[in-house]
């Protein structure tokens, strides 16, 4: 069995352990560069448009990617994102604007702002008033950006990453808060919060995903779904993408998560700046 791998650093430490795992079972790994490669299954680590690109040309060989291509674009714009989760019923943070930085006007503070487009060294920020806004115009005016109403919490992110099923967890602290340590120590999700994270997967169509909900009493909020996040330092995890790398190869095409009937893919919808709410 070939196992193939889209990524930028084939030695992240979830996938060097997860390679190491197949080729133990007999399977033979190699990095994808090209559509061509001769592979069963194929994990796709790597969201930049060069590496969709590749998948969907794997995908239309009927090679099974993991997750598929459209389902990995979906997680990397955050308007298709709000509005993937409101049509599955998820209770998503609400998302009052889109469009450029530059054309937002009288925001009630305090809010969070994000890029549209996911992508390593985004703009992810909290604005408490008029003065941090002004500082952040002068970088990123011209960025395609969400806002959403800033929502009081502990200053720490539950995170739940979802493999085949299994369901890892921990609590880390929250970019929007100040400094503070990487993580609170060991953490179980309870139940609630791991069946909707499952849930997440069944409305994005992710086989192997991680779900951001905000920490806080009451009911839970999901603030970000990440298609094949890292996964660090969570025991199980490279056992578990190993296990699903082989069932998807043993059980070939249309066998790795779908989107969910009823529900647009990313292409049917509009990816360019709105000016209006989701």
């Amino acid at each position: 069995m070939r196992v193939g791998l889209i990524a930028v650093d084939p030695g992240h430490p979830v996938l060097a352990a997860t390679v190491e795992l197949l080729g133990r079972r007999g399977c033979e790994v190699v990095w994808v560069r090209e559509a061509g490669e001769a592979v069963d299954v194929c994990l796709l680590k790597a969201h930049g448009p060069q590496f969709l690109a590749l998948a969907r040309e794997l995908e239309a060989r009927g090679v099974p990617v993991v997750n598929s291509a459209a389902a990995t674009e979906l997680c990397q714009d955050r308007v298709l994102m709000a509005r993937r989760a409101e049509e599955g019923g998820l209770p998503f943070a609400s998302t009052l604007f889109t469009g450029r930085l530059g054309g937002l006007a009288s925001p009630a503070y305090p809010f969070v702002v994000k890029s549209r487009h996911s992508r390593r060294e985004d703009l992810v920020a909290r604005v408490d008033g008029a003065a941090g806004l002004r500082n952040l115009l002068g970088r990123w005016a011209e960025e395609p950006v969400v806002v959403q109403p800033f929502l009081p919490g502990t200053g720490w992110d539950q995170k739940l990453w979802v493999v085949d099923g299994r369901v890892f967890a921990a609590r880390r602290r929250s970019e929007l808060w100040a400094a503070g340590p990487p993580a609170a120590g060991p953490w179980e999700a309870p139940a609630e919060r791991a069946e909707l994270a499952l849930r997440a997967g069944e409305v994005f169509g992710l086989d192997v995903y991680g779900v951001d909900l905000l920490d806080g009493a009451g009911e839970p909020v999901i603030v970000d779904v990440n298609a094949f996040p890292g996964i660090r330092g969570q025991e199980g995890a490279p056992e578990a993408l190993a296990g699903l790398a082989m069932r998807v190869a043993e059980s070939g095409p249309g066998s790795s998560g779908l989107a969910s009937p009823g529900l647009a893919s990313p292409g049917s919808a509009s990816s360019g700046s709105a000016s209006s709410g989701v």
